[in-house]
């Protein structure tokens, strides 16, 4: 599987997919679009993976949609040769609430961790990605903002329904109507990332988080887990917890469940399967 505006690897049951223009801040083009739905069904589907990792090559994470591609819209010539419209979103298949199955927004139903590592400018459309993800982590290089106003663009991709169930609705409204940048202690204390690093430290950071989520946590869990959450994001209380209910009873006859028994008892690490 080869790539030009990404860069995809695995190890360790961890995939990394790093956006790959550095010299233009990582902006967002059609053809990475197309590389990183790719790499992502790839980590979706592959059994060696167990957690996904998303930063960006150099000083920026992503900058936001590439100028060339802003000026082709104004222009009524947009190139959309590398966009596959009928191949399928990662993690999506039957079953798959619609709200999953829109352009961007296919993130929450990939039943695996997604930890976002902002190790520069996560901007426009690169800051809406980040918050499709599980986690995100940030260098203390990190820089923020939305740019969609500034642009006479609105809140674009979803970013109205996620921002504010992240930060609140006035920090949302904020960072929407202003478009100023924030850097990554700011965005802490907004709650926006779950934790600073330095720079040099952020990669490692998020592998060794991504290994505890590997390693100690079970694969089947996790993917349940995700999908209790998101959906019951659109979801009453009583019927989250009747599907809570049910969960439990399947998790009772899990191998996963057996093992993790088990490994607590024998005082050992556990082996899951994600069965």
């Amino acid at each position: 599987m080869s790539f030009d505006e990404i860069q995809y690897d695995v190890a360790d049951c961890i995939a990394t997919i790093t956006l790959n223009r550095p010299d233009k801040l990582n902006a967002w083009t059609f053809k990475m679009e197309a590389e990183y739905k790719r790499a992502m069904a790839d980590a979706e589907q592959r059994d060696d993976v167990r957690a996904i990792i998303v930063t960006g090559a150099g000083r920026g994470f992503c900058a936001g949609a590439d100028m060339s591609l802003l000026n082709s819209v104004m222009g009524g010539d947009v190139d959309t040769s590398d966009v596959d419209a009928n191949a399928p979103l990662p993690g999506t298949g039957p079953g798959t609430p619609e709200d999953f199955q829109k352009q961007y927004s296919f993130p929450p139903a990939i039943g695996k961790p997604i930890i976002a590592a902002i190790n520069g400018h996560a901007m426009g459309i690169g800051l809406v990605h980040t918050l499709y993800c599980d986690f995100r982590i940030a260098g203390d290089k990190a820089k923020f903002g939305t740019a969609f106003a500034q642009r006479g663009l609105i809140a674009e991709y979803g970013i109205a329904w996620l921002l504010p169930r992240i930060v609140g609705i006035e920090n949302a409204m904020d960072l929407l109507y202003t478009a100023r940048i924030i850097d990554a202690d700011e965005a802490l204390r907004m709650g926006l990332v779950s934790r600073v690093v330095p720079n040099d430290d952020l990669l490692n950071t998020a592998r060794a988080f991504a290994a505890q989520l590997a390693t100690l946590s079970s694969p089947r869990s996790l993917r349940v887990m995700k999908r209790q959450v998101w959906h019951a994001l659109f979801n009453r209380l009583g019927p989250s917890v009747d599907l809570a209910m049910t969960e439990m009873m399947e998790s009772f006859a899990s191998d996963d469940f057996r093992e993790g028994v088990m490994a607590f008892m024998e005082k050992r690490p556990p082996q899951f399967t994600g069965k």
